[in-house]
This record gives structure tokens, C-alpha cells and sequence, in this order.
């Protein structure tokens, strides 16, 4: 018998009968195993009962009247708790929000009619994340006793499992994560390397020594070198949204351009600021 609990679930959906055959998937799931433990009909439900309840997961859909299922996850991004956000899985019948959904630190992107099998899979995914920060953040409560007790803070390290290779990396050594659809990139003067993983849950973990320049950035406050604004066309990443007034920043040692939005332009001078002093 798998003695693991269930993943705690909200579905969210403004159709009942699609809620009712997500339940009777989630049902069907064994390994992770699931459970509904409430439903929301609008975001402005789903927002209302998270402001009082926990959940492990959000099943979102993204079309809704009123604000839309991105809209709520990006409104959930902006919130703080105790025990982090839950995990996302956006479910559609339309595949062309899936770049903006993993921008938002989305799990997964599963298209209706959804198959057993691919929600048995993403919720593998999740149960893996969940497991990830909860190792994180022993990790991190292990290396503040460390640091209290005299220890060297440079001691922190980053968990890479990149194509089934566990590496150490130093978090004295990353120049920035970036969001890559499923996936995060990590880079150093080095290497770059994939892991699963959240940019929130890493902003939280790494705090003050890193920087969130973009939705899907976050750069070590030390390798920023320079910001300037370019025409949006110069970087991909910079067409539409909130790149589309054309600010980046460089990144020393291996002078990349990373788009930077507009709110963020401020705490990317103010970062450059500190390091001139």
C-alpha cells in the first residue's frame, strides 16, 4: 500500500461537466495518487479560497469569463505564504497559451480532451517539484544553522539533475536561471545546464543575492554589467509583452542580453548602483 498522501487539488473550471470529468481522471490516477479537495467555478472563487485554504496543486483552465486562468496565476505569483504556491497545470482546449503559461511557472500544459496518462504524468511532475522544494528548503534552513554556528555562507549549492547526472553547482558560480517552457536553464561562466525546477521557488530560496529582471529571469545581482535599451527586435525574448519597450541587460563573463521588464528597469539600475559603489 502507498503510504505517500494524496496531492490536494483545486479545479478550476467554469464548465461543470469538464470539472466533473477532471474528478473522475484524478480518481483514476494511482501513482501519484489525488484528491479534489475543492472546486471554483471563476478565478475570483479559486482566489477567495485560496486566501483561506492550502492546496498542492491548481488545475486551471485558462479560458474563463471574467479574468482568465493566466490572469489568476499571475496574480497568485504576486502573493507570499508560508508554504509557497501551490503548483500549476493549466488545462485548455487551445494550445496557443502554453509559452505564456510556462512563463508563469507552470507545471504543466495539458489540451482537452485530457488523457489519463498525460494527467498521471504531470502529476508526477508536481509530486516531483513539491519533493524538490521541500529539499530545498531543508537545504537552506541546514546552511542558515551552518552560517549561524560560523560556517562559510559559500558552502550553498544548487542541485542539478541534468539528463540523470546529479551536480553540485555553487550558487557563487550561477549568472542566472532562465525559464526555457518546462524547464530552467542554469548558467555559469562555464556551462549551461537544464533543471526542473520553479524561478519563484529559487527567488525565494537565494533572496537578496538575486535579482528577477523579467518573468522568466533571475540574474545574480554581481553579474550585472550594463542596461540599455535596445529596439524589441533585437531579442526574441523582447517581442511583445512586458519586453516591448526594448530594455535589456548584459551579463558578465559571457556577455549575454536578457530582456528586462519595465517594472523591473528600476531594481536593475539600483542593482548596478550598488555594485559601482
Amino acid at each position: 500500500m502507498n503510504a505517500t498522501p494524496p496531492l490536494k487539488v483545486l479545479l478550476v473550471d467554469d464548465e461543470p461537466l469538464a470539472r466533473l470529468r477532471m474528478r473522475s481522471l484524478l480518481e483514476a490516477c494511482v501513482d501519484p495518487r489525488a484528491e479534489v479537495v475543492a472546486e471554483a467555478a471563476a478565478a475570483s472563487q479559486a482566489q477567495a479560497w485560496l486566501r483561506e485554504h492550502a492546496c498542492d496543486l491548481v488545475l486551471l483552465d485558462v479560458q474563463m469569463p471574467g479574468p482568465d486562468g493566466l490572469q489568476l496565476a499571475d496574480a497568485l505569483r504576486e502573493r507570499t505564504a508560508p508554504t509557497g504556491l501551490p503548483a500549476i497545470v493549466f488545462v485548455t482546449a487551445h494550445a496557443e497559451h502554453a509559452l505564456r503559461a510556462f512563463e508563469l511557472d507552470a507545471i504543466d500544459y495539458l489540451t482537452k480532451p485530457v488523457r489519463r496518462e498525460r494527467l498521471q504524468a504531470a502529476l508526477a511532475r508536481v509530486a516531483q517539484r513539491l519533493a524538490e522544494r521541500a529539499a530545498a528548503q531543508a537545504q537552506l534552513q541546514q546552511q542558515q544553522g551552518a552560517t549561524a554556528g560560523g560556517e562559510a555562507a559559500s558552502a550553498d549549492v544548487v542541485i542539478v539533475n541534468d539528463r540523470g547526472r546529479l551536480q553540485r553547482v555553487p550558487v557563487a558560480e550561477v549568472l542566472y536561471f532562465k525559464a526555457e517552457l518546462k524547464y530552467l536553464t542554469l548558467r555559469t561562466a562555464q556551462q549551461s545546464l537544464v533543471m526542473d525546477g520553479s524561478l519563484s521557488d529559487l527567488e525565494q530560496r537565494l533572496g537578496e543575492r538575486f535579482l528577477r529582471v523579467h518573468r522568466n529571469a533571475l540574474v545574480a545581482k554581481a553579474a550585472v554589467r550594463e542596461l540599455e535599451r535596445h529596439a524589441p527586435t533585437d531579442f526574441a525574448e523582447l517581442e511583445g509583452g512586458e519586453g516591448a519597450e526594448g530594455w535589456a541587460v548584459r551579463i558578465a563573463h559571457v556577455n549575454e542580453w536578457l530582456a528586462v521588464s519595465r517594472r523591473q528597469v528600476a531594481a536593475v539600475r539600483e542593482a548596478l548602483a550598488q555594485g559601482a559603489a
